[in-house]
Order: C-alpha cells, then structure tokens, then sequence
C-alpha cells in the first residue's frame, strides 16, 4: 500500500515509478481489450434494426448491405423492422441494447429530427455511436395527378388560394418525409394539413389513393410510381438534381432559391461500443457501399454512396440536430 504523504511532499521515486508503471500498464490493456474485440468480433449473429416499415427506402439499402457484411463478417447479418413514431420505437431499442456490435441501427436522417418534437429518453447524439452514413438522397414532391399543379410556383399559388384545405401525407411524424414539407412550407409561406402514416411505403399509397393530394416523399420510394403515372412529379429537394431523373428540376430552380435538403441513411451503435468494434463495422460498410453491385442499386433510385468516418457521421448528426432544432422553434411546429 502506498502512503500519501502531507501536501507539497514529494513523492518516492519508487511510488512515482509504480504510479507510471499502472499507467502505462493500463493503456496497454485497454488497447488490448479492444485489439481482442476487433479480432473476436463477431462471434455470433449481427442485428440490424430498421426503425421504419418495410419496403421504405432504408429497407432498400439495409438488405443488400446486410448481405455483403455476412460475407466479410463470416456471420448473419439478420434486419428487423421496428417502425414508428418517426423512428424512435427502433431507435430506442437499440439505444437500450448491450454495447457489444450485435444490434445496430439503420438510421434515416429522421433521427436528427425527432429530439426537436419529443421529449425522448434518448439523445441521438449523446446515446449513439456513429458508424458511417451510407447513402444521400433527395425527396421528390409529389402531388397525385388530379391536384391542377404542374410546377412549384402553381403548387404554392394553389396553397395560398386554399390555406388548411390541401393534405400532404409522410411517413410519420417527424420523418424526413415530414420534416422536408414543413421546412418547405416555411420558406413558401403556406401551410397544409399534414397527415401522417406508418412509413414511407404507406404514405405514397395513401397518395397514389387520393387520401392526401401531396407527398415530399423520398425519390425510393416514389421514383417507381412517377415513372408509372400515377404520381405527378414537381420538384427534387437538393441542390441538384438527381442523376436518376435529370428532368425533374430542384425546388431552388424551381423559385424557392436556396432551398436545400438531402436525406441520408446511416449505421450507428449503441454508445459504449468498442472503438475497434466501429473501426471494423465502418471500414467493411464503406466498402460495401463503394461496391459496384450496391452503386448500382442505388444509382438506379437517385440515391448516392457516402460512406464516410464515424467522426465526420457525428458531425453530420450534430448539425441536423441543431438545424431541425431551429425550424421547429421558429416554425412553431408541434407534434400532433
């Protein structure tokens, strides 16, 4: 046992050594631990959880992905959907998991959003490690084809004509698909009746029924139904347009200059997480997604590779909690 002696006595150099010696000892058995972990991992099935519906535009990504990390990973990589209230069912059971690489969540950029709405027991910046974000995509606004707008600019003479009559569908509240038209809605100067369903692929469908007469959907989940008819498209939510349909202009061209939102899906861990547990996972995601197999599957619905650090992916996450933050105080918009 060592003895502290009175203050401003100097210490034994042998208790000096021995203090040093723990250190270093210390460090070398953390950097250890997470050597082991890294080359023991994983040592059984990996779970993926998608906090939305199947069928939506994460299920698109999530499912190949998954199958090109069991092929490196040598183990299952198993996805289960959890949707609801804008993700934050999922998002939840995954924050509440052990921190050992075996569940992870599949994030929709609706992550960032929901802490803006909700009172949580779960802070997505706080409570999550992040992995790597996959793919960026833009929406696409959508209206169904009986609606007498054909551009941007007639969409929101049509809105200020008839303030609180049009519906506009999401994939829930606090969802991209909701939080796009609602930061759309502030910049026109016009306001809807929002109506949210139970995902993505609902809310199209409610769409393509005539429930609603509106969707800024994402260009996944509404691309096919565009190119079949049944919806009318008016504009991209980026500040480009998308490689996947070059016709359909950006709302900044279309008169709301400026206008920019891109959604994003993204891998994240529960906090705690070994870093060479995430070292690994990122390092096999950014190559999966950089394969031509999945670039392909993206590029075939207007989405993009990312496939960025764990540190740039917090960044990101840090800066949309922030923006949606800000548009919810000045919008005063409430959760219904």
């Amino acid at each position: 046992m060592i003895v502290e002696k009175a203050p401003g006595a100097r210490r034994p150099a042998c208790a000096l050594a021995l203090v040093t010696a723990i250190a270093h000892a210390s460090s070398a058995g953390a950097q250890s631990q997470g050597a082991g972990a890294d080359a023991a991992y994983p040592a059984k099935p990996i779970r993926i959880v998608v906090p939305s519906s199947a069928g939506g535009s994460t299920d698109f990504l999530i499912r190949p992905l998954a199958a090109k990390l069991a092929e490196v990973l040598g183990k299952p990589v198993l996805v289960e959907n959890r949707p609801g209230a804008g993700s934050v069912i999922g998002t939840d059971l995954v924050v509440r998991a052990a921190p050992d690489g075996y569940t992870l969540l599949a994030a929709p950029a609706s992550i960032t959003m929901s802490p803006a709405l909700y009172k949580l027991a779960f802070d997505p910046v706080r409570d999550l490690a992040p992995i790597a974000n996959l793919s960026a995509f833009p929406n696409i606004l959508v209206v169904h084809p009986s609606l007498p707008a054909r551009s941007v600019k007639e969409l929101i003479a049509l809105a200020r004509a008839r303030p609180e009559q049009i519906h506009f569908g999401s994939s829930g509240i606090a969802t991209g698909t909701h939080m796009s038209m609602e930061l759309f809605m502030s910049v026109a100067g016009i306001r809807l009746v929002h109506v949210p369903y139970k995902g993505g692929a609902p809310g199209v469908i409610g769409l393509i029924s005539g429930e609603v007469q509106i969707n800024f959907a994402t260009i996944t989940t509404a691309l096919p139904h565009v190119k079949t008819g049944r919806l009318r498209p008016l504009a991209v939510s980026t500040a480009r347009r998308s490689g996947a349909a070059p016709g359909i202009p950006t709302v900044s061209e279309s008169g709301l200059k400026g206008f920019e939102y891109a959604s994003w899906i993204g891998l994240l861990a529960p906090a705690g997480t070994a870093r060479a547990v995430v070292a690994k996972l990122n390092i096999e995601c950014v190559k999966a997604v950089q394969t031509s197999e999945i670039k392909q599957i993206l590029a075939a619905e207007g989405s993009e590779p990312v496939g960025s650090t764990p540190e740039q992916f917090a960044a990101t996450i840090a800066a949309e909690v922030g923006r949606w933050t800000k548009l919810v105080k000045t919008a005063a918009i409430k959760a219904q």
